[in-house]
């Protein structure tokens, strides 16, 4: 009975991931926290531990999210790999 109920659990888990990415499919980056700019090197983290304005000005784009602070969520991803590889079947 426990596995029924596991199974329907992850059904449903699945079914809200899958609606998240139809409705959301873009989600900050991890890297930079959806800034878009690239955090700063270990050692000057460690130096200054400074989160303000000041400190943000003159950084590089992230190189994750190419300075957007969007990225793809991964479901959304391999939907779009599925759509490509079915889409190019035809052919």
């Amino acid at each position: 009975m426990s596995a029924v109920w596991f199974a329907g659990f992850a059904l449903i888990v699945a079914v809200g991931y899958a609606g998240a990415c139809y409705v959301k499919p873009f989600t900050a980056c991890h890297r930079c926290k959806g800034t878009g700019t690239a955090p700063p090197p270990a050692w000057r983290r460690v130096l200054r531990r400074t989160t303000s304005p000041r400190a943000l000005r003159g950084r590089h784009d992230c190189r994750r999210c190419t300075g957007t602070g969007l990225r793809l969520r991964i479901g959304r991803r391999v939907v779009n790999h599925f759509r490509r590889l079915r889409r190019h079947a035809g052919r």
